[in-house]
């Protein structure tokens, strides 16, 4: 079982290049699926992530139907404020099969289309009404180590 982190049409550079980040300090996958908003060549997507952009598993992808295509045995989650359901309801823990957090564009978040019939797998981040939501790359982070925290942090330190 594996951790990968989605990131559905990206537009900030620097979200992408913080998540990266993030994804290699723990060990998950980063999936971009295109159009993106920027190159990943783009200097702000490396300053974010410093100098391991290039230590980053990172896999791209023409489409959500190709990244499903290509794992057609994940559990997908996807992050929105709209979810129905907390991030902390399911148990990460005992899957055998990898798993998939997807996070949509900075600007309008997932298509809802893609998500109908989904809904049960539609999670948010617990905050009050005072804030639409959260930076992209904290939310990502929450969940990637509430996931962690659940599997006893397996390969990390």
């Amino acid at each position: 079982m594996s951790l990968h982190v989605v990131l559905y049409e990206p537009e900030i550079p620097s979200n992408t290049g913080n998540i990266g980040r993030t994804c290699l300090a723990t060990d998950t996958t980063l999936h971009l699926v295109h159009p993106l908003g920027f190159s990943t060549d783009d200097k702000a997507v490396k300053r974010a992530g410093l100098d391991y952009w290039e230590n980053v598993d990172v896999e791209e992808h023409a489409s959500i139907f190709d990244l499903y295509d290509k794992y057609p045995n994940g559990t997908f989650y996807y992050i929105e404020n709209f979810g129905t359901k907390h991030y902390t309801d399911y148990d990460y823990s005992n899957s055998d099969e990898d798993i998939f957090f997807v996070f949509g564009k900075e600007s309008s978040g997932i298509p809802k289309e893609l998500l109908v019939g989904k809904e049960d797998q539609c999670l948010r981040i617990h905050m009050n009404d005072k804030v639409r939501s959260l930076n992209l790359s904290n939310t990502a982070a929450i969940i990637i180590y509430e996931a962690l925290r659940q599997q006893g942090f397996p390969k990390l330190t």
